[in-house]
Protein backbone atom coordinates (compact mmCIF):
# COMPACT_ATOMS: atom_id res chain seq x y z
CA UNK A 1 0.00 0.00 0.00
CA UNK A 2 0.94 3.34 -0.91
CA UNK A 3 2.82 5.66 2.52
CA UNK A 4 0.83 9.58 2.11
CA UNK A 5 2.51 12.19 3.74
CA UNK A 6 2.04 15.69 5.01
CA UNK A 7 4.19 18.27 7.06
CA UNK A 8 3.98 21.20 9.16
CA UNK A 9 6.28 23.84 10.16
CA UNK A 10 5.62 26.14 13.25
CA UNK A 11 7.55 29.32 13.76
CA UNK A 12 7.73 31.54 17.25
CA UNK A 13 5.84 30.39 20.50
CA UNK A 14 2.45 29.24 20.33
CA UNK A 15 0.56 32.67 21.36
CA UNK A 16 2.05 34.60 18.53
CA UNK A 17 3.90 32.06 16.19
CA UNK A 18 2.05 30.81 13.03
CA UNK A 19 2.80 27.81 10.93
CA UNK A 20 2.36 26.49 7.63
CA UNK A 21 0.92 23.38 6.59
CA UNK A 22 1.48 21.32 3.01
CA UNK A 23 -1.00 17.95 2.37
CA UNK A 24 0.88 15.57 -0.02
CA UNK A 25 3.28 17.56 -2.52
CA UNK A 26 1.43 20.35 -2.13
CA UNK A 27 -2.08 19.49 -3.08
CA UNK A 28 -3.04 22.27 -0.26
CA UNK A 29 -1.22 24.79 1.60
CA UNK A 30 -2.28 26.96 4.73
CA UNK A 31 -1.38 28.54 7.57
CA UNK A 32 -2.59 27.52 10.92
CA UNK A 33 -2.33 29.85 14.42
CA UNK A 34 -3.14 29.44 17.45
CA UNK A 35 -6.02 31.85 17.13
CA UNK A 36 -7.49 29.26 14.68
CA UNK A 37 -7.12 26.41 16.60
CA UNK A 38 -8.09 27.42 20.40
CA UNK A 39 -10.29 30.56 19.20
CA UNK A 40 -12.10 32.51 16.44
CA UNK A 41 -8.98 32.36 13.99
CA UNK A 42 -9.44 32.98 9.98
CA UNK A 43 -6.70 30.02 9.24
CA UNK A 44 -6.96 26.05 9.49
CA UNK A 45 -5.76 24.24 12.02
CA UNK A 46 -5.01 20.32 13.01
CA UNK A 47 -9.17 19.54 14.40
CA UNK A 48 -10.24 20.86 10.50
CA UNK A 49 -7.82 18.23 8.62
CA UNK A 50 -8.41 15.42 11.02
CA UNK A 51 -12.36 16.59 10.11
CA UNK A 52 -12.32 16.81 6.81
CA UNK A 53 -9.96 13.33 6.69
CA UNK A 54 -12.55 11.37 8.68
CA UNK A 55 -15.42 12.85 6.36
CA UNK A 56 -13.84 12.01 3.08
CA UNK A 57 -12.69 8.60 4.50
CA UNK A 58 -16.20 7.80 6.14
CA UNK A 59 -17.90 8.83 2.64
CA UNK A 60 -15.87 6.15 0.96
CA UNK A 61 -16.34 3.50 3.13
CA UNK A 62 -20.10 4.22 3.19
CA UNK A 63 -19.98 3.97 -0.30
CA UNK A 64 -18.25 0.62 -0.51
CA UNK A 65 -20.08 -1.37 1.83
CA UNK A 66 -23.14 -0.04 0.77
CA UNK A 67 -21.82 -1.19 -3.33
CA UNK A 68 -20.72 -4.70 -1.35
CA UNK A 69 -24.39 -5.36 -0.48
CA UNK A 70 -25.63 -4.20 -3.74
CA UNK A 71 -26.79 -0.74 -3.93
CA UNK A 72 -26.08 2.10 -6.06
CA UNK A 73 -25.42 5.03 -4.03
CA UNK A 74 -25.61 8.39 -5.94
CA UNK A 75 -24.42 10.67 -3.01
CA UNK A 76 -22.44 10.09 -0.04
CA UNK A 77 -21.84 13.56 1.83
CA UNK A 78 -20.52 14.11 5.43
CA UNK A 79 -19.97 16.68 7.67
CA UNK A 80 -17.56 16.16 10.51
CA UNK A 81 -17.12 17.98 13.93
CA UNK A 82 -13.47 17.51 16.08
CA UNK A 83 -13.98 18.63 19.31
CA UNK A 84 -10.65 19.91 21.23
CA UNK A 85 -11.06 19.95 25.44
CA UNK A 86 -9.06 20.47 28.13
CA UNK A 87 -7.41 17.46 29.58
CA UNK A 88 -5.13 16.88 32.32
CA UNK A 89 -1.97 19.33 31.68
CA UNK A 90 -2.95 19.80 27.60
CA UNK A 91 -5.64 19.27 25.31
CA UNK A 92 -7.27 16.68 23.73
CA UNK A 93 -9.19 15.49 21.04
CA UNK A 94 -12.38 13.90 22.43
CA UNK A 95 -15.58 13.31 20.33
CA UNK A 96 -15.83 13.34 16.87
CA UNK A 97 -19.50 13.87 15.42
CA UNK A 98 -20.22 12.23 11.79
CA UNK A 99 -23.33 13.52 10.23
CA UNK A 100 -23.81 12.04 6.62
CA UNK A 101 -26.82 12.21 4.31
CA UNK A 102 -26.78 9.29 1.67
CA UNK A 103 -28.92 9.32 -1.52
CA UNK A 104 -29.71 5.45 -2.55
CA UNK A 105 -31.79 3.93 -4.29
CA UNK A 106 -33.75 1.03 -3.31
CA UNK A 107 -32.74 0.57 -0.07
CA UNK A 108 -35.06 1.29 3.35
CA UNK A 109 -33.89 3.00 6.28
CA UNK A 110 -32.84 0.32 8.88
CA UNK A 111 -31.24 -1.47 6.18
CA UNK A 112 -28.77 1.62 5.60
CA UNK A 113 -28.56 2.77 9.38
CA UNK A 114 -26.78 -1.01 9.43
CA UNK A 115 -24.64 -0.06 6.51
CA UNK A 116 -23.57 3.01 8.07
CA UNK A 117 -22.84 1.83 10.95
CA UNK A 118 -20.31 -0.91 9.68
CA UNK A 119 -18.87 1.43 7.89
CA UNK A 120 -17.72 3.77 10.66
CA UNK A 121 -16.02 0.67 12.33
CA UNK A 122 -14.51 -0.37 9.52
CA UNK A 123 -13.49 3.40 7.86
CA UNK A 124 -9.30 3.25 8.40
CA UNK A 125 -9.37 6.53 10.15
CA UNK A 126 -12.27 6.19 12.51
CA UNK A 127 -10.23 2.88 13.67
CA UNK A 128 -6.76 5.20 13.83
CA UNK A 129 -9.03 7.99 16.18
CA UNK A 130 -10.74 5.32 17.66
CA UNK A 131 -9.69 6.16 21.39
CA UNK A 132 -12.15 9.26 20.69
CA UNK A 133 -15.80 9.12 21.41
CA UNK A 134 -16.90 8.55 17.51
CA UNK A 135 -20.59 9.96 17.02
CA UNK A 136 -22.82 9.09 13.90
CA UNK A 137 -25.95 10.71 12.79
CA UNK A 138 -26.84 8.65 9.37
CA UNK A 139 -29.81 10.15 7.25
CA UNK A 140 -31.27 9.04 3.62
CA UNK A 141 -31.86 11.22 1.29
CA UNK A 142 -34.68 10.35 -1.08
CA UNK A 143 -34.98 12.23 -4.63
CA UNK A 144 -38.35 11.62 -7.18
Amino acid sequence: MASRKGSAEWKGDLASGQGTLCVGDGRFEGVYTAASRFGDGKETNPEELIATAHAACFSMALSHVLAEEGFNPVSVKTEASVRLEKSGDGFAVTTIELETEAEVPGIDDATFQQHAETAVLNCPVSKALSSCDIRLSAHLVYKP
